[in-house]
């Protein structure tokens, strides 16, 4: 099955060929830099790191481009609010931007070009416009002349025609048509500008990203994303502009991810449920922020709510609990030299199964990048394995620790795509554990404490304090288990 995407353009999944064969360009929309970043940033991200991971597991070799917008309105705001440049807010909160990327595993895109850094190209642009007459001067501004570019509104499926129909005409407006939108920005008292034939200024923000994006991918590339929220008028102003100066289609395929809900809700800083990325970090293992992602189509909506990463955390633990198992077998046992040809019986059953579920996984990702669908041969493999390990015939024979070790080749895989499973059980478990612990503000000291006066009490035979400490453990939420080893704890899921 060959690889099939969803395009915004076209409204139908569609074939998925590179212009390049081999090669991939991909851009997508970055964040306006003037404020810590929150879960719907979070879901893009997260969104076009699996699709570039998948792409380069389809052995696909990606460029992927992804820009920062350092000069906007709110930016400026800011600036003026604080006292201080626009560069000043620009720079801290890409690097705020930076390590809360890097928190949630996310690849770092191989270009991230800032819109200050491209102004020159801005320039150039819009003065192709206006050559072309698609852009006209107002008052120090230029705006782009929509009803000259023909085919304005096919990304969003709006009609022109109704648009100008619903549009509001303000007083003293400077646009000959209200749909027309600022490609350049005359200079304003406490704003940044720059030289342009046009007089000093500053860019719109449409034309930035059409600018970066040419710059590093081409006139033309394979695939342009961002969240749905951009279709209008973002892209399809972008196309607007790029498409009129070159007279050459713009991207081949665009892509966007749904947006986050916060328990049903629209998330908006008017409602107050705005949640970043930091404080949900503070909550949760970023790999299971990541789990709650997959779970859900990336065209879907998203319901984000405490209960909805409570069962993303159960499950991701699942999955660290079969890697777990088969860690524990493989611990002193040496890696044997087999073929699969040489497999019999229940381990050769268990090792073509686990090759029919990675097919099952490409043929879901190749599906439009369908997470939720993979995740499903992800866990039926992880099931496949528990119940093999458990089995009573099983003895840690050659034959099955090979297979093992190809399970867990297999389980390390599929998580490299998703971006998960890629700690050691031990350590995510920990991991876990600690920020529980900082989450319910409880003592590390006492729970083990409790837990060493527990098994003093049943080494005693003193049964009933054994479990009076206990009763104390599972009020505070903590589950424990009695193995050979020892006792550990955890918090109930």
């Amino acid at each position: 099955m060959a690889l099939q995407v969803y395009n915004t353009m076209t409204k139908k999944k569609e074939d998925f060929v590179p212009i390049v064969e081999g090669r991939v360009g991909l851009y997508a929309c970055g964040v306006t830099v003037y404020d810590l970043c929150h879960i719907g940033h979070a879901r893009s991200a997260v969104v076009f790191d699996i699709i570039a991971r998948y792409l380069r597991f389809r052995g696909y070799e990606v460029k992927f481009v992804k820009n920062y917008t350092d000069v906007d309105d709110k930016i400026i705001n800011r600036a003026n609010k604080e006292g201080v440049s626009i560069t000043e807010i620009s720079e801290r909160f890409i690097r705020e931007h930076d390590t809360d990327m890097s928190s949630l595993g996310i690849e770092r895109p191989t270009v991230t070009p800032k819109a200050t850094e491209n102004i020159d190209g801005m320039i150039r642009l819009i003065q192709t416009l206006m050559d072309r007459g698609l852009a006209y001067r107002a008052d120090g501004d230029v705006y782009f002349a929509v009803d000259k570019f023909k085919g304005y509104g096919k990304l969003s499926g709006r009609d022109p025609e109704e648009m100008m129909a619903g549009a509001r005409v303000e007083v003293a407006e400077k646009k000959r048509n209200p749909l027309d939108f600022a490609l350049w920005k005359a200079s304003k008292e406490n704003e940044p500008w720059w030289e342009s034939p046009w007089g000093k200024g500053r860019p719109g923000w449409h034309i930035e990203c059409s600018v970066m994006s040419s710059r590093h991918l081409g006139e033309t590339f394979d695939i342009h994303g961002g969240g749905e929220d951009l279709i209008f008028p973002h892209h399809e102003n972008e196309i607007a502009q790029s498409e009129g100066a070159t007279g050459k289609p713009f991207a081949n395929y665009w892509i966007h991810n749904g947006f986050i809900r916060i328990d049903n809700e629209k998330m908006s800083k008017s409602l107050g449920n705005v949640f970043t990325i930091k404080e949900i970090l503070r909550s949760y293992h970023p790999e299971v922020v990541r789990f709650f992602m997959l779970q859900s189509h990336y065209r879907s909506p998203l319901d984000y709510s405490d209960d909805a990463l409570k069962e993303s955390r159960a499950g991701l633990t699942r999955l660290y609990t079969a890697l777990k198992g088969i860690r524990d077998r493989l611990s002193d046992a040496a890696t044997p030299v087999l073929s699969p040809d040489a497999l019999s019986g229940r381990a050769k059953d268990v090792f073509d199964r686990l090759g029919e579920f990675r097919r099952r996984f490409i043929e879901a990702m190749d599906d439009d990048f369908n997470t939720a669908r993979a995740l499903g041969a992800v866990f039926e493999a992880a099931r496949l394995l528990n119940a093999f390990m458990s089995d009573k015939g099983f003895k840690g024979a050659p034959e099955e620790v090979f297979v093992l070790k190809a399970a867990e080749d297999r389980l390390r895989e599929f998580g490299a795509v998703f971006g998960i499973l890629k700690e050691e059980p031990d350590a995510f478990f920990g991991k876990n554990r600690a920020v529980e612990v900082a989450k319910r503000g409880l003592d590390v000291a006492k729970i083990e404490g409790l837990i060493a006066e527990r098994n003093a009490a049943r080494a005693a035979k003193d049964w009933k304090k054994a479990d009076e400490k206990r009763t104390i453990l599972a009020e505070m939420g903590i589950v424990l288990k009695d193995t050979a080893a020892g006792t550990t704890w955890n918090f109930e899921l």
